[in-house]
C-alpha cells in the first residue's frame, strides 16, 4: 500500500534538517512529524548509564501530560516505564508501541494507576535510538484527552515508514551526548535490596527483589515466570514471601514502599 504525504511535509524535513546541531530541532522534529500523522504531545529523552534521564524537548496542548514529569518520573519511577527498558536492553534503533513493550499486567499496576494515567495519555510510540556512549535517545510521541483516541493504523504505518530518517535525524542531533557519570556499580534490584535493609531494616533475597521489580513493572505470575524461568506457582510463593517480609498485603504498598529507593 503506497502512502501519500502532504506537500507541506517536505518543507517542514527541510527546516528540521536546517536545524541539525541547534536548539530548535527538537520542535522542528516534532512540527515535521505532526504534519505527516495526527500527535498531540512530544517528549525527547535522553537516558544514561546511571543518574536520572535529562528532558531534552517537551510540549502538549494538555497540561497533565508534563505536569508530574520533573517531580514524578524524572526522580526514580522511569525505571518502571516500559519504554526504558528499551534503553537497559540496548534495542535496535526504530519505532515502539507501548502497547507493544508493556508487561501484561501494565494497565493494572501502580505505576499506571499513580502516575501513567495522571497523563491523560490514551497512546504512545516512541523512535528509539541506542548510541554509542551508552546513551538513548527517545523521541515519544503520544495521543492524549485532546483528541481522545489511539494511533490509527494509518498513523503507525506512516511512522514505521519515516522510522529510518528520523531515527538518522535523531541520532546525528545528539552524536555527542555524553553519559554525565560511570556506569552504575550495581543492578537495579541489588540497590533495591541494599536501601530496604539500610532503610527499612527488611532483608530480601536477590531473587525476591527481582519479583517485587517485575511486579512494579506490571507482569502478571506467567510474565514474571516466563522472566526468570521458574513455574508461576514458585512465582506466587516469592510474592506471599515478599509481601510477610515488607509487612504489606498489596501491591500499591508495595509501590508506596520501593518507589522513594528507585532514585540513583
Amino acid at each position: 500500500m503506497t502512502l501519500h504525504l502532504p506537500n507541506s511535509t517536505e518543507a517542514d524535513l527541510a527546516r528540521a534538517i536546517a536545524a541539525l546541531g541547534t536548539d530548535d530541532f527538537p520542535a522542528r522534529l516534532y512540527r515535521w512529524l505532526r504534519h505527516c500523522f495526527e500527535i498531540d504531545n512530544c517528549t525527547v529523552v535522553a537516558f544514561s548509564q546511571t543518574g536520572q534521564p535529562d528532558i531534552l524537548f517537551s510540549q502538549s496542548s494538555v497540561k497533565q501530560v508534563h505536569d508530574r514529569l520533573e517531580i514524578d518520573y524524572i526522580s526514580g519511577i522511569y525505571q518502571l516505564d516500559p519504554f526504558h527498558d528499551l534503553h537497559v536492553k540496548a534495542a535496535p534503533n526504530g519505532l515502539y508501541r507501548l502497547k507493544d513493550c508493556a508487561p501484561d499486567h501494565f494497565h493494572r499496576n501502580e505505576y499506571y494507576a499513580q502516575y501513567f494515567k495522571q497523563t491523560t495519555l490514551t497512546d504512545e510510540a516512541c523512535y528509539h535510538v541506542t548510541l554509542e556512549q551508552g546513551v538513548s535517545i527517545q523521541v515519544c510521541l503520544g495521543r492524549d484527552i485532546s483528541s481522545g483516541r489511539m494511533f490509527s493504523a494509518r498513523d503507525l504505518r506512516i511512522a514505521e515508514k519515516l522510522s529510518t530518517i528520523a531515527c538518522s535525524l535523531i541520532a546525528q542531533q545528539w552524536k555527542d551526548i555524553q553519559s554525565k557519570v560511570k556506569r552504575r556499580p550495581e543492578p537495579l534490584t541489588s540497590h533495591l535490596k541494599k536501601q530496604l535493609n539500610e532503610h527499612r531494616g527488611i532483608h530480601l533475597s536477590q531473587r525476591q527483589c527481582e519479583v517485587a521489580l517485575l511486579i512494579l513493572r506490571g507482569h502478571s505470575s506467567i510474565s514474571i515466570g516466563l522472566h526468570l524461568g521458574i513455574s508461576p506457582q514458585t512465582v506466587k510463593v516469592f510474592r506471599k514471601q515478599l509481601y510477610r517480609r515488607c509487612s504489606i498485603s498489596s501491591q500499591a504498598e508495595l509501590f508506596s514502599l520501593m518507589s522513594e529507593f528507585l532514585a540513583w
